[in-house]
């Protein structure tokens, strides 16, 4: 049971005019053929409004229809993951604009690519859509890895960040699907995860211990970013703390794709304006988006930091808030060490 800030959201330092330039490139785990990491957004609804998420801003707005993904689709992700990804493709997340519990299909879904894709299938769930019989068809699609997204430790802060939740309720859940766990037979891993930001960062100690406690596999303190510019006062926020010639590369165009409820292929997880899609599923294939043209400029625009043809790149500060593999821990270390124990 471990902690750990994570790269998607933890801060590196700038980079000053008299440092070495890093190399930035595929390399490792990173590899030009096939994305590692495939996250697949099953659907644009949401029960809850959390206030470090853009999702309320965007319901309001007229890219929001309330769509879920073509279970099709999601099967010919999952086939193309077991062949031309076999290998390089690292893990699945099923994550994105809503939550992915609520798509009407998503049992069928998880059970089709944890049988068929041939890697590790995780998802991110806010833990609270859980009554009857859910948690324990959630466990019988044999997935990996379940991350519970919580954000707080007394109902009262829950209440303040993650709006319209009820943490009693999410706490018994996500204690529940612990007990289920540790099953004999059962190997999937139980994950809690907790973005710290101004309303909770009292309680990160308390989160933490909590859990371990109660035999969290993993828990993951985040730290807060702007989804992608979205969350404006935010990004000012960050864009005050770094320096844009010192900027590097965002990972994500090297690291994932997203598959949206749209059936877009997009190249950021948390573009709330559909600024980063790169083309329609339906008439192309993962590896063909991740080789193709428009992959290769958006890779140069980050490493020559030029971003005039890449203009939702080139407004968003959270390049900052991503790792690279030799820059420190990152939700892909925690997933191969979780490999490695099996």
């Amino acid at each position: 049971m471990t902690h750990q800030t994570s790269a998607e959201a933890g801060n590196v330092r700038p980079r000053s005019a008299a440092q070495p330039l890093p190399v930035y490139g595929f390399g490792g785990r990173l590899s030009a053929d096939f994305p590692s990491q495939v996250i697949i957004d099953s659907t644009e609804l949401c029960n809850l409004a959390c206030v470090h998420c853009a999702h309320p801003t965007f319901k309001k707005s007229d890219l929001y229809a309330g769509r879920t993904l073509d279970p099709d689709l999601n099967a010919k992700a999952i086939d193309e993951i077991a062949s031309a990804g076999k290998e390089r493709c690292q893990y699945i997340r099923y994550t994105g604009e809503g939550e992915p519990l609520i798509h009407p299909r998503i049992f069928d879904m998880l059970s089709y690519a944890v049988q068929h894709s041939g890697t590790t299938v995780t998802i991110t769930t806010n833990g609270t859509l859980h009554k009857g019989n859910r948690l324990e068809k959630l466990m019988a699609t044999g997935l990996h890895v379940v991350d519970i997204s919580i954000d707080a430790f007394t109902p009262e802060v829950y209440a303040k960040i993650r709006v319209n939740g009820d943490l009693n309720q999410t706490r018994e859940n996500v204690l529940r699907l612990l007990q289920l766990s540790k099953a004999p037979g059962c190997h999937t891993k139980i994950v809690v995860s907790y973005i710290e930001q101004p309303a909770n960062q009292h309680e990160t100690d308390a989160f933490e211990k909590f859990w371990k406690d109660n035999g969290a596999d993993y828990v993951i303190v985040r730290r807060l970013h702007s989804n992608a510019g979205a969350l404006v006062n935010l990004a000012d926020e960050i864009r005050e703390k770094t320096s844009a010639p010192a900027r590097r590369p965002c990972l994500y165009p090297w690291e994932r794709i997203t598959l949206n409820p749209r059936g877009l292929l997009a190249f950021c997880p948390v573009d709330w304006v559909q600024g980063s899609v790169i083309g329609d599923f339906r008439e192309t294939s993962i590896a063909e988006t991740w080789r193709g043209e428009k992959y290769q400029q958006l890779r140069q625009a980050h490493l020559d930091n030029q971003f005039a043809n890449h203009s939702f790149c080139g407004q968003c500060p959270d390049w900052a808030q991503t790792r690279w593999p030799t820059q420190g821990r990152s939700y892909a270390d925690m997933v191969q060490e979780f490999k490695d124990r099996e």
